[in-house]
């Protein structure tokens, strides 16, 4: 079956690229030229011809052969702050696996008899952790430090049935939609928020903290609620025991006592870099603009990302590691270097939409043909065209490239900003089909525990649910 839809990729590609080439003669040859890269790679990354990050460095790479990227900066992405978000996130995540702590938040949710009810009710205690760590954390972080504690628990509770499948990749998947849902709530919770509040700035529109959740939180929590639903249908089905959650407990109830000094060091680690996230914020908030300027100048999340894994390189953890670091340099070839590579060239390829033209022609093409008195269809034609073009970049790159655009096309309507704007910035988070399309997703694919077509079939209702949610939302705030 891998090898049929391989070479139905092979197949497709080459003739979905000829078709985007032949329908859009009315464009200049750079921006026609990405759109056919661009279809080219959606096929690739939906059949898996070649691993997802090298079908986003294809592209560029096939921008470069055709003379419309410069080789200098066409790769300049895998240098972005948010790259070594990634990398810092998943040293903290692996620090966490490596010395149990993860293990014992696991123990934690499962030797409660409340969640011990049912498989949903589990799901209900992780996926409200995953929520609520990413309104204060990237939601990046927080998928990358639950993931290993999330294959260890559905090994547990989530057996395959009769015929081999097993609702785990129902479970992985909703920690990971619970974490990009969460993440628009705050403005520190997902990189496209920043970059929505900073140009809505360079318009001289300001968003502070509290503002932002006070719009953003509403939209988040009647999304998760949606999303408890549609898991709850999926998870029912498993053949769930509570005897064999019971007795896992009660076999690993040592490892619930005294704290080892690794976890205690990676605790530390953690718990510094969450004030060191917040900080920033909390100033904001407090009217503390200096002290807010210097921790975003000197602390942003990147930054501090890399400190955490830095100590824990630097901190030995007592005996336990023979005068070590907490972390050593075996752990730097176990994170998931394939996902950070993906969304670096997913980042590379979606700048190409902004630098050819493209994105300047989509934004012209939606004013041309839009009513400025039709604001119902203006506020779902934006949000479901971001939400849809994330799914095939990454959300960081999308909302780098079509926030101004879509500035543009509200001021040529002579449109307010500030809602649009904030519905089409969480719509880059709320796409839950393709590994590309947000940090969650791409974590939770690097599993190797979910495949493309299950993130399709599951991500797609929840993406048409999502458009109508955040339209909803948004005509109301502008009533």
């Amino acid at each position: 079956m891998e090898l049929s839809r391989r070479n139905t990729g092979l197949l497709v590609a080459p003739l979905l690229a000829l078709a985007v080439w032949f329908i859009t003669p009315a464009l200049v040859y750079e921006p026609r030229l990405v759109a056919t890269i661009m279809a080219f790679c959606l096929v690739f990354w939906m059949t898996e011809v070649i691993p997802l990050s090298m079908t986003a460095f294809l592209g560029v790479l096939l921008a470069v052969l055709m003379g419309i990227a410069e080789i200098e900066t066409a790769f300049q992405n895998l240098g972005h702050p948010i790259i070594l978000l990634f990398i810092g996130s998943f040293l903290l995540a692996r620090s966490m696996t490596r010395h149990g702590l993860d293990k014992r938040i696991a123990l934690f949710i499962l030797s409660q008899p409340y969640f011990q009810k049912s498989l949903f009710r589990l799901f209900m205690g992780f996926s409200f952790i995953s929520f609520s760590l990413s309104m204060w954390v990237s939601n990046s972080v927080t998928v990358a430090m639950l993931l290993p504690l999330m294959l260890g628990v559905t090994q547990l509770v989530c057996p395959p049935d009769a015929h081999g499948k097993s609702t785990a990749v129902y479970f992985l998947l909703g920690i990971a939609y619970s974490a990009s849902i969460g993440g628009i709530s705050t403005i520190i919770g997902s990189p496209p928020n920043l970059i929505g509040v900073n140009y809505l700035a360079q318009q001289g529109v300001s968003i502070d903290f509290l503002q932002w959740m006070y719009l953003a939180l509403p939209i988040s929590l009647s999304m998760y609620g949606v999303l408890l639903l549609y898991m709850r249908y999926f998870l029912k089905k498993s053949n769930y025991s509570q005897q064999v959650v019971k007795a896992y407990v009660a076999e690993h109830q040592q490892q619930r006592n005294q704290l080892r000094q690794g976890e205690k060091i990676t605790m530390a680690v953690f718990v510094l870099a969450v004030v060191l996230w917040l900080a920033p914020g909390v100033f904001n908030l407090l009217g503390m603009g200096r002290a807010y300027t210097f921790m975003g100048t000197y602390f942003s999340e990147s930054t501090v990302a890399v400190l955490a894994a830095l100590l824990l390189f630097l901190i030995p953890p007592g005996q336990e590691n023979n005068g070590a670091g907490t972390l050593t340099s075996e752990d730097l070839v176990k994170i998931d270097w394939d996902t950070i590579l993906l969304f670096g060239g997913g980042m590379a390829l979606g700048q190409l939409v902004v630098t050819s033209g493209l994105a300047d022609v989509i934004g012209r093409s939606i004013t041309n043909y839009t009513d400025p008195e039709a604001q119902v269809l203006l506020v779902f034609s934006l949000v479901f065209l971001v939400l849809m073009l994330t799914e095939i970049s990454s959300n960081t790159a999308i909302a780098i490239t079509f926030v101004p655009i879509i500035i543009g096309v509200l001021q040529g309507l002579r449109l307010p900003l500030l809602y649009p704007v904030l519905g089409v910035v969480v719509a880059c988070s709320m796409a839950f089909m393709l590994p590309v399309a947000t940090p969650p997703n791409a974590i939770v694919y690097g599993s190797k525990q979910i495949s493309i077509s299950s993130m399709v079939r599951t991500g797609f209702f929840l993406n048409i649910v999502g458009t109508v949610l955040i339209t909803v939302w948004v005509l109301l705030y502008m009533m």
